[in-house]
């Protein structure tokens, strides 16, 4: 019952970001939208930005579904930007609002698992310390990031697929020689 109702105060946010900014919102204004009070939505999360949180945290995550192998990030980091587009509302919104943080926050999370399954999958057999494939990760994160917040700045309007097709030209064998610089002789 608990993540039915979070998932039904979620809707409601996201509703009401199609008509106002999330700043204008209201925690009456979104129990109200649910059908539901205010002790219900407190019961549940803190504010409206502990909610916006919980969305990228929760429902926004399945967008990777395993997609975090070398043949599949591609279509790993076209979930990300299938998940903005279908919710670019509540995306816009939180883009353009002080909780931006929490949309970067989940980007760069997920692009960051996205990667770092790529980078343990190519690094199998060689000695790699820990921190370093960690620091190629965090590398390649901000540029994937980067991409997708000037997607978004400039209004989602190229198509995600052409974006990724440039990335993987660009990326090509590139995790690969970073390993390669990391890797530490074996004992």
């Amino acid at each position: 019952m608990s993540q039915t109702t979070k998932r039904a105060l979620a809707a409601s946010l996201k509703k009401l970001l199609l008509k106002k900014p999330l700043d204008k919102i209201t925690v009456i204004d979104v129990a109200a939208d649910c059908e539901v009070n205010r002790q219900t939505f407190y019961y549940h999360f803190q504010d409206i930005y502990d909610l916006v949180e919980w969305i990228y945290t929760n429902e926004a995550t399945k967008a990777l579904d395993g997609k975090k192998t070398y043949d599949t990030w591609q279509e790993g980091f076209l979930k990300i930007f299938e998940y903005v587009l279908k919710n670019s509302g509540f995306v816009r919104n939180t883009y353009h609002s002080v909780s931006r943080q929490h949309l970067e926050t989940y980007l760069y999370n997920e692009t960051y698992n996205l990667l770092i399954g790529v980078i343990e999958e190519k690094a199998s057999g060689m000695t790699v310390r820990d921190d370093d494939k960690a620091f190629i990760a965090h590398f390649y994160k901000y540029a994937f990031v980067g991409l997708v917040l000037e997607w978004i700045q400039q209004g989602m309007k190229e198509e995600p697929r052409i974006i990724i097709d440039r990335l993987s030209i660009l990326v090509h064998g590139d995790i690969e020689k970073a390993l390669e610089k990391f890797r530490t002789p074996s004992r």
